[in-house]
């Protein structure tokens, strides 16, 4: 396994980028503007039934994001069933922001855990109807494996609850994931800085999500430039592939030849 690397690929999009980051929670439109493009991403998420979906207004979604720098990434927050899922991302299409839809069915108020068979089912049904669909799911593979089966273009389990900044809890079954996985896996939620962005490249996976790490940093720009560092750090560490762990130490220069 060698340092080269191919393009971030999702159902018939193509990226450079394996860093995307969402819009929301930012002090101002200046800052997010400079963030985002200080990320390096190519794709941005937006929260459909929270923004300006009017063509002509100045607090427009159309107005805050460069679409011929981004690629709009509409997903479904704040939906709790089924239906409501698959009504937002057939708005989101219908106002022009394409065929990428991220699937969020949420069944807890309090963790913002999702709803797994209904996502799957929400999935399954946009899927039928053109869309190129990245779901978000909880770290279980047996659920990735019947949302690669109904064909989702990626799979999406959070790292940690949404906005905790806790890291990637459960680094086996996302390691699990990765490896039965012949779609791009991408963690989503949970990241708090940019180790935690580097661990998640660090374990094969094919791009990271965020957000408030971003948004709510102290200093958000700075913080967009060391998540775009870390998951490039992350993801090059993974392809040139890491030493064994052991339990005990190994002399790091040869032995052979030591003066007497």
């Amino acid at each position: 396994m060698g340092s080269a690397d191919s393009d971030l690929v999702i159902g018939k999009h193509t990226f450079t980028s394996r860093l995307l980051v969402g819009t929301g929670k930012y002090p101002n439109a200046d800052v997010a503007r400079t963030a985002l493009a200080e990320s390096g991403a190519q794709v941005v998420t937006v929260a459909v039934r929270r923004v300006n979906l009017d063509h002509d207004a100045e607090d427009s979604i159309w107005a805050q994001i460069d679409l011929e720098r981004f690629t709009l990434l509409p997903n479904t927050a704040g939906c709790t069933t089924k239906d409501e899922a698959i009504r937002t991302a057939m708005l989101a299409r219908e106002v022009g922001m394409g065929d990428l839809v991220k699937i969020e069915v949420i069944a807890d108020a309090k963790t913002l855990f999702p709803d797994n068979q209904a996502t799957i089912e929400a999935a399954q049904f946009l899927i039928g109807e053109g869309f190129t669909v990245l779901p978000y799911i909880t770290d279980d593979l047996v659920v990735c494996k019947k949302l690669r089966d109904v064909g989702a273009a990626a799979v999406m389990p959070l790292g940690a609850p949404i906005g905790s900044g806790l890291g990637i809890r459960n680094r086996v079954n996302v390691r699990l994931i990765v490896e039965a996985m012949d779609i791009p896996v991408i963690v989503d939620a949970g990241v708090g800085t940019a180790s935690d962005a580097a661990v998640a490249m660090e374990l094969g996976c094919d791009a990271v999500l965020m957000n408030t790490a971003i948004a709510g940093a102290d200093d958000p720009v700075a913080m967009a430039k060391a998540m775009r560092l870390g998951v490039e750090a992350g993801r090059l560490a993974y392809r040139a592939g890491r030493i064994p762990m052991k339990l005990y130490a190994t002399a790091s220069s040869p032995v052979e030849g030591l003066v007497g």
